[in-house]
């Protein structure tokens, strides 16, 4: 499995840092030296939400050996002012070593003293505390605050003394882990000072210094940088912004996706669910994904975790079944497979088997939700595997859930699941699936209304600030961030406050504009710093669960304004390039979009790309059609049928293509009674040229690329719609941070299908003299017998194919192009 994930956790050191203006809060008394219990005195009652993102990370001194050093900041307050108090925010960037959970305090002084000066040699000073005799507790993630009594000062300074230890790597990858070990290392950490003057925080933008032997000039503005957007702290609980539902005006969909009711007849579609279905067969049997469950009820004891379970299947317990759930479930609404079948139920009558008397269904204990992922990704996973489940028609599945949820959505633990716990976001689409569910209720959402919404982030988004996606300020940057969109837009679907629409169009905009691969996988990941149109070839990006996210976000988008086609062009892209691409035929699935050098080796272990990935693959037949009151939306080209109710009337369609491989279409209408439909026929935007559409071979109409051409008429059963679609070879040169000097480097795409260059990560290709690069299109001929594979005129031995299809081959995405000699 690749690094970025989780081997990672073994080492994680993210920059980060958190800071906001706590308030004017009562003066606290000063005394010298503390206890543990007089350390209450300090507490603010704020716990320090996590800051890894590279904006907010925090100041950090030199790493020294020894604990007993002197080392300073001061911040520069341009003027003398009445000081009330300090605050000190404590680090919370790093991970426990070896776990999957954010600790705070780390580096904060264990000795220190707080002093304010109008000299900056602080030749004459006035303390503010003085904790230098003896170890200050460990705060922890707790913010502080240190008494002033309005002592005047134009500087003010911490002085540490006595520096922590910083953790050691931890020598135990056990689910729980043990306690992580002092390092040899030293340093002073703090993610931010404020100084309170009048209730506000005079600080914020101040300069800062620090001393020159152990300070580090690099990182002193982090001390005063601005405060994030949504407030400092874990805790979230904003009870006025509940709305009654009583005033919801729910948006409605202008067109749905089918449920039921298409049928895949060949084409490549096809191909990849049958693989999909022997992929959830041959990886797991019904007692491994049940095992979690019943660790819980004491029916499994003493279990002993290895390798990939440690992380995949104990930390996240239960997210296996939710896997497997997933992908099953959305399978059987389209194939009828028995032994899928058979298994989904075995799997939901376990988890009925294991279900507490007051509804909780989870595999993980109660009291250990905040632990790892499980209150979020682990919670959400389940929740649409049930769902899926019950769409795939098992009917234990949703009431099962919707008593988990009336469990839930009472909880006291709520305030601290967003930024309390690790991503804590990815559950939001949790409630608001099932929210938009048949069993669906108000509380559901009204649960993220309280203890979820972010208003300042939303805004930031609607104006689409880069920022706001790279540099998200409550926990480190993730593709799992799109399911926090999902769950905004689904808020949209049920309140229809526009608010939550503008904000997740915006971000929608700036994903795509700015943090996509050719081809179209987001290239945006945890653990790596990704500014916009980075766009690094040689970071493993693309994630195939993000991708998977961006099919279900952009859908929701496609059915809420179904004539803009720019959605459907990002599905079909993103299914092509990226679901289908890292599908290794039954065998199992890859977790990045590697755009050079070789794909990486699939796994059957359940990770989270096999588990989103196993799920956008049961959904294909999904996204060929879209279904309106008044006709239907073709919106890919599979061959396929489907069959629905116009007028109260049954009508057919049945789409014959050998698409991607051959660009002819044609349809087939069955009625039983003419019957008036809107056939509307997706122009791709990737079309060379208008493209012609006839029925019974006649010219009907024609459209420009991107955009729907209606073909509304009184349809009769035998009538034929027929069309070429217009793909070309397309050329784009390569603008991201991995430039290699003096050479110029392009993707090739053909209609919506990658091509990569195969037989080196290298390639390097000469176009005729004279010409520019871009005309590498003109250079590339078909290879007969083999359709989208091609050469390169003038460069022997040079090939090209569909990315979708390579497995072994080296490649590149990204040729070097230059012209002949």
């Amino acid at each position: 499995m690749a690094v970025t994930r989780r081997k990672f956790l073994l080492n994680s050191t993210y920059a980060g840092a958190g800071f906001a203006v706590i308030g004017a809060m009562k003066p606290v008394a000063l005394l010298a030296q503390t206890s543990d219990k007089e350390m209450a005195t300090y507490l603010t009652g704020i716990r320090m939400a996590a800051t890894p993102a590279t904006n907010y990370r925090a100041y950090r001194s030199k790493v020294v050996a020894t604990p007993d050093v002197t080392t300073w900041v001061q911040v520069d307050l341009k003027k003398a002012v009445p000081i009330s108090a300090i605050q000190l925010f404590p680090a919370s960037e790093r991970m426990y070593p070896g776990r999957d959970q954010y600790y705070g305090g780390e580096g904060f002084p264990l000795r220190f003293r707080l002093e304010a000066s109008d000299d900056a040699n602080f030749g004459k000073v006035e303390t503010i505390a003085d904790f230098t005799q003896s170890d200050f507790p460990d705060l922890k993630d707790n913010i502080t605050q240190y008494a002033a009594h309005d002592v005047h000062g134009r500087y003010v300074r911490l002085t540490a003394t006595r520096l922590q230890p910083v953790k050691a790597v931890a020598s135990d990858s056990t689910p729980l882990g043990k306690e992580p070990q002092d390092s040899p290392d030293y340093t002073l950490m703090v993610a931010k000072m404020a100084v309170i003057s009048g209730g506000h925080d005079v600080a914020v933008g101040c300069k800062v210094t620090a001393d020159e032997k152990y300070g580090n000039s690099e990182l002193v503005a982090q001390l005063t940088r601005p405060p994030r957007q949504d407030g400092e702290g874990i805790r979230v609980d904003n009870p006025h912004a509940v709305t009654d539902p009583a005033t919801w005006k729910p948006a409605k969909y202008k067109a749905e996706a089918p449920k039921t009711g298409v049928t895949l007849e060949g084409g490549v579609f096809q191909e990849a669910m049958q693989n999909n279905i022997q992929y959830l067969l041959n990886s797991y049997t019904t007692d491994d994904l049940l095992r979690q469950f019943y660790e819980r009820t004491g029916k499994i004891k003493n279990f002993k975790p290895t390798g990939s379970q440690v992380f995949w299947e104990e930390d996240l317990a239960g997210s296996n079944a939710g896997r497997f759930l997933m992908g099953a479930g959305n399978t059987l609404r389209w194939i009828d497979d028995p032994e899928l079948h058979r298994r989904l139920n075995v799997v939901v009558d376990g988890i009925e088997e294991c279900r507490q008397p007051n509804g909780y269904i989870m595999a993980y204990p109660e009291d250990t939700i905040f632990y790892s992922e499980r209150a979020a990704y682990t919670r959400a996973w389940l929740t649409h595997g049930l769902l899926e489940a019950a769409y795939g028609g098992n009917p234990k599945a949703l009431p099962m859930l919707r008593g988990y949820y009336d469990w839930f959505n009472q909880q006291t633990f709520l305030p601290d699941m967003l930024r309390g716990a690790i991503q804590g976001g990815q559950g939001m689409v949790a409630n608001t699936r099932m929210c938009t569910s048949p069993l669906g209720k108000p509380a559901d959402a009204q649960v993220i209304q309280r203890y979820y919404q972010e208003d300042g982030w939303m805004e930031g988004l609607a104006k689409q600030e880069k920022e706001q996606v790279w540099q998200y300020p409550y926990d480190r940057p993730h593709c799992y961030l799109l399911t926090n969109l999902e769950a905004y837009l689904d808020m949209y679907l049920a309140t229809g406050d526009v608010r939550y629409r503008d904000g997740v169009l915006g971000a929608w905009e700036l994903y795509r504009a700015h943090w996509q691969q050719a081809g179209g996988s987001i290239s945006i990941i945890e653990f790596e710093k990704d500014p916009p149109n980075s766009n690094y070839l040689h970071q493993k990006l693309g994630e195939l669960c993000g991708s998977s996210f961006w099919v279900f976000l952009s859908q929701r988008f496609q059915l809420l304004n179904p004539d803009e086609e720019r959605y459907a062009t990002e599905i079909e892209k993103s299914i092509y390039n990226v679901g289908m691409a890292n599908q290794d035929g039954g065998v199992g699935l890859r977790y990045h979009t590697v755009m050079e050098g070789k794909k990486e080796k699939s796994t059957h272990e359940n990770t989270c790309c096999e588990g989103q990935g196993t799920r956008l693959l049961g959904t294909l037949p999904e996204h060929i059609y879209s279904i309106a009151p008044d006709g239907i939306y073709v919106n890919l080209y599979e061959p396929s049928t489907i069959r629905w109710q116009q007028a109260g009337q049954p009508m057919e369609l049945k789409m014959k293509t050998r698409f991607p491989y051959d660009t002819h279409v044609s349809g087939a209408v069955k009625v039983s009674t003419p019957t008036e439909a809107n056939l509307r026929i997706r122009v791709p935007s990737w079309a060379a040229k208008e493209m012609a559409v006839s029925v019974n071979g006649k010219a009907a109409a024609s459209g420009k690329p991107g955009s729907y051409l209606a073909v509304n008429r009184k349809w009769s059963d035998g009538d034929v719609i027929e069309f070429v679609l217009p793909a070309e070879i397309r050329v784009r040169r390569y603008n991201g941070d991995d430039q290699i000097a003096g050479k110029k480097r392009y993707s090739v795409e053909y209609g919506p299908i990658l091509l990569a260059a195969v037989g080196s990560p290298t390639a390097s290709l000469s176009v005729d003299k004279g010409h520019e690069a871009e005309h590498l299109a003109n250079h590339l001929e078909p290879v007969d017998g083999s359709p989208l594979h091609f050469t390169v005129r003038g460069n022997n031995g040079q090939k090209f194919m569909p990315y979708w299809k390579i497995s072994e081959e080296e490649f590149t995405c990204y040729p070097q192009v230059s012209a002949m000699a």
